[in-house]
């Protein structure tokens, strides 16, 4: 009838859940006023938004499919209910609850400040380079299917669509019926076009901690100009700059556009951006001095860390295909499984000890 020992006393000393329960309880500690605002005032007493975020997250962490197997396994896994704050006598709330809370989540854009929260734990720690960055983009498949998409009634102008230099493209003249964000989309010519969004990723290079990220529609030039808001949002203008301080942006050959790079330049960020080979030579855009920088080198080797983020976050974990609709709600998730990402690559980088204190 009665148990001597605790719930926290059940999870394993060296668990990787405890570490990671440190992290996020410091972050949202940071986060107090602003989910305090989220707090209903009428009705009957609300779910706490942390309790709700650290559902999400392990829903993320492990892989879990649904919130309504989600809240089916918290019902009688003690490690998940001690990870979001219950007692073992505590009743699980319904999984309506979710779908009725994430939008007051997603208007106070929780997500993006956890983000920013968690980075200053690793900021503290001297996790992150102030200098050396890699960006990229990924697919997101949708949750539409092909057969829901139907010709416009209103399609865009000549010149006003997602393709190169404003070309009207399929995904432009067609939408889903259950989806209407979502896009007909491929990264190569030889891939076949699904509905999708994209997501983009700005990390370091010392760690490979994603510092700035945002979903958006699937369209050619949407990495080029997520990549400069990313990076607007995380490197200080040059007027405030160390001048001593050398920025560096490595990318793939997708940035390799005449107009992105001289928005690099005027940024004073060295573009260390990929270059086609033989028949494409007429593509590249760098200047014989960036080509002979030798720290270019350094910055193509680093790609790699940025493709282990994406890796990670799609191997077979929620965001393979994202089961919300709309751009906002897709935003909102991909931002907090980069965070879970974070989360588990800082447990490994920052010593038990200094978590203890």
């Amino acid at each position: 009838m009665f148990s001597y020992l605790t719930l926290a006393q059940r999870i394993a000393a060296d668990h990787p859940a405890r570490q990671i329960r440190v992290l996020v309880d410091r972050a949202l500690e940071r986060m107090d006023g602003e989910l305090e605002k989220l707090y209903s005032d009428t009705g009957r007493p609300s779910i706490a938004p942390e309790r709700l975020l650290r559902a999400t997250l392990l829903m993320i962490l492990y892989s879990i499919r649904s919130e309504r197997q989600l809240m089916e396994q918290m019902n009688y896994d003690l490690l998940f209910r001690w990870f979001v704050g219950l007692e073992m006598d505590d009743a699980v709330w319904d999984v309506t609850v979710f779908t009725k809370n994430r939008e007051r989540l997603i208007e106070g854009a929780v997500s993006q400040r956890l983000l920013e929260s968690v980075l200053v734990e690793a900021r503290e720690h001297d996790l992150l380079s102030e200098e050396h960055f890699t960006v990229d983009g990924t697919l997101i498949q949708a949750w539409a299917a092909a057969r829901s998409f139907k010709e416009k009634s209103d399609p865009p102008a000549p010149g006003a669509g997602s393709g190169h230099k404003g070309e009207v493209l399929l995904r432009d003249k067609v939408e889903s019926a259950t989806d209407p964000d979502a896009r007909l989309y491929k990264k190569a010519t030889a891939d076949k076009a699904v509905p999708s969004y994209q997501g983009h990723a700005l990390i370091e290079n010392r760690n490979g901690l994603v510092v700035a990220a945002e979903a958006t529609l699937a369209a050619t030039v949407a990495e080029r100009e997520a990549a400069l808001r990313m990076l607007d949002r995380t490197v200080a203008p040059e007027d405030k700059r160390n001048p001593e301080q050398k920025i560096t942006l490595g990318a793939d050959t997708q940035y390799q556009e005449e107009k992105f790079i001289a928005d690099l330049r005027q940024r004073e960020v060295a573009p260390h951006v990929s270059e086609y080979v033989e028949g494409n030579l007429g593509k590249n855009s760098l200047t014989e001095q960036e080509r002979a920088d030798e720290r270019r080198a350094i910055s193509q080797r680093k790609r790699k860390l940025i493709e282990r983020v994406f890796g990670w976050s799609k191997l077979d974990r929620p965001l393979r295909q994202v089961k919300l609709r709309g751009l906002d709600r897709v935003d909102w998730f991909y931002r907090l499984t980069i965070v879970a990402h974070n989360l588990v690559r800082m447990r490994r980088l920052i010593p038990i000890e200094s978590l203890a204190h």
